[in-house]
């Protein structure tokens, strides 16, 4: 991350709520709120016009939902993260959003900190998830009686991407990873990135994703 704010979108149909989180952002000289949205469709446009580095937008909104506005964000403004700051605490909204292509998954309820932090980590190329959100996903997808057939991309991964995708999997961090297999994290990050190329994926967690769903652990 370089010296400029770090700019911001808020797409939310609440007005108080916006106001807050703008306020909170307004304090700290590494985030600039550059725009706001008050629904799905709005968002996009406010998006194309101003490439924002993150939308934080909610999921549930009128007109067209932020799972649906994600999407359509995916092909407008690639270069933009979006962050999903919901009050949902369910495992199917938080799986549609990190397919749609989501950088994060995050609950209302989590402390200002948190939020800050988590937006710095999706600028430096992480994923971020509330935790309890991640314990309900991946035991979602383990207790699918019927996980998905192995796809002809995971052929393309070398020994050592299959063992960092399991790890994944495991719900391990690069820096873990990197201890377990005593590599950098460094490491761990390009081969992640070539991970992501080869599956056609947006991010790490939608990799996890992958690797849990087609048994590979």
């Amino acid at each position: 991350m370089d010296n400029h704010p770090i700019r911001i979108l808020l797409v939310d149909d609440h007005n108080l709520f916006r106001s807050g989180i703008r306020l909170l952002l307004s304090r700290n000289p590494d985030f600039s709120v550059i725009g706001e949205a008050s629904d799905g469709l709005e968002g996009i446009k406010r998006a194309k016009e101003l490439q924002p580095d993150i939308v934080l937008m909610d999921l549930h909104m009128p007109g067209i939902s932020g799972i649906e506005a994600t999407q359509l964000l995916r092909k407008d403004a690639p270069q933009s993260h979006v962050i999903l700051l919901t009050v949902s605490e369910d495992a199917a909204d938080l799986s549609a959003g990190l397919k749609a292509g989501a950088a994060g998954y995050l609950l209302k309820n989590i402390d200002a900190d948190y939020l800050l932090d988590s937006l710095k980590r999706v600028m430096n190329g992480d994923s971020v998830i509330s935790a309890d959100m991640t314990k309900k996903l991946f035991a979602q997808i383990r207790n699918d009686p019927a996980p998905a057939p192995i796809t002809p991309e995971i052929d393309k991964l070398t020994p050592r991407e299959r063992e960092i995708l399991a790890q994944l999997a495991a719900g391990l961090s690069n820096k873990e990873i990197a201890r377990k297999l005593d590599v950098a994290e460094s490491t761990v990050k390009i081969h992640l990135q070539s991970i992501l190329k080869k599956l056609g994926l947006s991010n790490r967690v939608q990799a996890a994703i992958y690797a849990v769903g087609h048994g590979i652990l």
